[in-house]
């Protein structure tokens, strides 16, 4: 399967849906070999059987980003197994919204530890592999919501805006240490995933309620358009590719021009 990443060993948290899935699948079918995580077990694992069953490589690990024990020896399985770390998609992230004169505490640190700490803890832990073996490329998912504020989401807009600033300071590590490993963010728009379905009831104001996204994306985006999975993926592909080479510390973003 030749394509634009072959002989890349690639780990994407958080592959088991949405956009982690997307990125898995077509990673996999240009030519890397996958290592997707998640702790949805079954969905993972459904995901590395499609991957397989196209002719791909992929392999799952439950994994809980928050863990820096779980980390360790994420990447000491990937190096173990392949010799190399080339990419890292730091995909994981939940999205929780309220007011913030009644936001809980441990809401807010639940997804800054799953939203910044898992982030930091996969460049922490993978970047030792990338450097020894020749470089690598690491992936950070951030948001257009790390470009611009809306009420009633500010732990998710600092979580990621603490993505984005992250990023650039270790692209900077990297570039003046000379360990050829770039590091770039990734800003998504409105998106189809399931996301949405705990954001709904933070930006409707009721428990449990869902969003039609479609006419979020009708009134919110310039273009009109709800964008897919795959739109993310295809940036991650670039970035993850030598196509990418002079990039690092780079917002990449894709959002139909939301964030103008």
């Amino acid at each position: 399967m030749a394509g634009r990443v072959t002989g890349k060993v690639s780990i994407v948290t958080g592959g088991a849906s949405g956009i982690g899935r997307a990125c898995s699948m077509l990673l996999a079918a240009e030519g890397s070999t996958v290592v997707v995580t998640d702790i949805q077990d079954e969905a993972g694992s459904t995901v590395v059987a499609e991957i397989e069953s196209a002719g791909g490589s992929a392999t799952y690990l439950h994994h809980d980003v928050t863990s820096e024990d779980e980390w360790k020896a994420i990447a000491a399985s990937v190096m173990e197994a392949h010799d190399r770390i080339d990419v890292l998609v730091n995909n994981a992230g939940i999205g929780i919204g309220g007011s913030v004169l009644d936001f809980e505490l441990s809401d807010w640190q639940r997804q800054m530890a799953i939203n910044v700490d898992g982030v930091f803890l996969g460049m922490k832990h993978c970047i030792p592999g990338m450097r020894d073996t020749g470089g690598g490329s690491i992936i950070n998912m951030s948001s257009v919501a790390g470009l611009k504020g809306s009420p009633r989401l500010a732990g998710y807009h600092a979580s990621k805006g603490a993505v984005r600033l992250m990023t650039k300071s270790v692209a900077l590590e990297c570039a003046r240490e000379r360990w050829n490993v770039r590091v770039n963010s990734v800003h998504p728009g409105i998106i189809e995933t399931p996301i949405w379905d705990t954001v709904g009831a933070a930006l409707t104001r009721s428990e449990n309620a869902s969003i039609d996204v479609d006419s979020m994306a009708q009134v919110a985006v310039p273009t009109g358009v709800l964008g897919q999975p795959t739109d993310i993926a295809n940036g991650v592909l670039f970035l993850a590719s030598d196509d990418s080479s002079y990039m690092t510390g780079s917002e990449v973003v894709i959002d139909a021009g939301m964030s103008c």
